[in-house]
């Protein structure tokens, strides 16, 4: 029974037919997904693996390093291969497949030290994301950066190719969890009308969004907790004539408060509820570089202030970048940054 005004059909025909004709012939696939996953890396593939264990097929999910502990309650979590724990049996694992997912990544550098077992698979590729430019070494690229998440390219992917009522609750919670958190719990990208058409096509499912909610952004540990209210209190700076803000972590500052990774998840959004500030930045030392999140309000466009300056890109209104030097080199180069977009800064509304 139909109950509801179908979805446009954003993904070309042949595409999905491909997908699944790719899907149907082969007997070993691996999904991968870019370093440092996220929400929506997680859900996307997620969701993908429990469909196609649903489908009886031979697959596995594998990602470069470890992942946020309040992405860990969702259903399969404790089955996903760690590349960094043991290189060699992902090796294996590569040279058996003969169909490769790559979600929510464009290019194979953004997998890390996997890029090279990826790059030399003679399998089948695919490619399901939502970020600029994609590659070209892939067998099917399914790619539309006005998407909210690659979670919702797949249910997208799953729906055109007719497999709606094959998606079951399992399947469904990962998909809204990865679309939940690539919007800021549907705060930012997430203005298309499809995108609620989607959720309540997942609530029939039977999931609970409260729930899920809770499990990511009420399930915090107190050094969190700490560690937040130390970064707002101390680590802040606010260019009011550029409705700007920036705060920014150390390595010493993370250790103070026994950082884990994902402890950090969302602080980047807390600066923009500071009255005309349209752009925030959050900027934190890491061990071999520096890593920025950038989130803006309105038309201000992050992704090209993260390409121009720090190698990097993303959304209008979130996107991000890298730097290979030292904290205080990537604090100057953004405060030139935003001496550069100054006019843009000033005159974008709220």
């Amino acid at each position: 029974m139909n109950y509801f005004e179908p979805l446009s059909e954003i993904i070309d025909k042949s595409s999905v037919q491909q997908v699944q004709e790719l899907i149907e012939n082969s007997s070993q696939i691996l999904i991968t997904t870019h370093l440092s996953p996220d929400g929506d890396a997680l859900g996307a593939s997620l969701g993908l693996y429990h469909f196609l264990k649903l489908k009886k097929k031979d697959v596995k999910l594998m990602v470069p390093n470890s992942f946020p502990y309040f992405l860990k309650w969702m259903t399969g979590s404790g089955e996903i291969l760690v590349y960094e724990y043991n290189p060699k049996a992902a090796q294996v694992i590569f040279d058996h497949a003969d169909l490769i997912f790559s979600l929510d990544y464009n290019i194979p550098k953004r997998v890390g030290n996997m890029a090279s077992l990826l790059e030399k698979s003679s399998a089948r590729k695919v490619l399901v994301d939502h970020h600029l430019f994609p590659g070209d070494n892939y067998d099917v690229v399914i790619s539309y950066p006005g998407i909210s998440s690659t979670s919702e390219l797949i249910f997208r992917l799953l729906y055109q190719a007719d497999r709606y009522e094959e998606i079951d609750k399992t399947v469904a919670e990962c998909i809204y969890c990865g679309m939940m958190t690539d919007t800021g719990g549907f705060t930012f990208n997430s203005n298309n009308p499809e995108v609620y058409l989607i959720i309540s096509l997942l609530l029939r499912k039977g999931i609970d969004k409260d729930r899920i909610y809770s499990l990511v952004y009420n399930n915090l540990t107190e050094d969190r907790f700490r560690l937040l209210g130390f970064t707002l209190s101390q680590r802040m700076k606010v260019y009011p004539e550029l409705h700007t803000a920036l705060i920014w972590l150390s390595l010493e500052d993370q250790k103070q408060f026994s950082y884990n990774k994902g402890d950090t998840e969302g602080f980047v959004n807390y600066p923009l509820s500071i009255k005309d500030i349209i752009f925030s930045a959050f900027i934190r030392e890491d061990e071999e570089m520096v890593k920025l999140s950038f989130r803006s309000q309105s038309t201000f466009p992050t992704n090209e202030f993260a390409a121009q300056f720090f190698h990097g890109g993303g959304h209008l209104n979130a996107s991000g970048g890298e730097l290979y030097g030292t904290l205080s080199e990537a604090i100057s180069r953004f405060e030139d940054g935003i001496g550069l977009y100054a006019e843009k800064l000033r005159n974008t509304p709220k």
